[in-house]
């Protein structure tokens, strides 16, 4: 188990250990995401997955009348916590 603490900017050093594990060089992104169980889990980001992404979805926000973050986390509530009511 390996401990980091958050400074009051909000960041962290990731513990030797785990960029180790992770193959992490200066530069690199990761990625939080949710589990099933609710858990946040720290992955090395795919290279070159993001503008991949972008580049599959472009014109879907205009499409969908999303015009700014808040439109967007408004659908991903939505998806979210919609599909888990049902």
């Amino acid at each position: 188990m390996n401990l980091a603490r958050v400074s009051s900017n909000g960041q962290i050093t990731v513990p030797v250990e785990v960029r180790r594990q992770l193959e992490l060089v200066p530069g690199d992104k990761v990625l939080f995401a949710e589990n099933a169980d609710g858990d946040i889990v720290l992955t090395k980001a795919p290279t070159g997955a993001l503008p991949r992404a972008q580049a599959a979805f472009a014109g879907v926000a205009a499409s969908l009348g999303l015009t700014g973050d808040d439109d967007v986390q408004r659908l991903v509530d939505e998806v979210r916590y919609g599909a888990a009511r049902s």
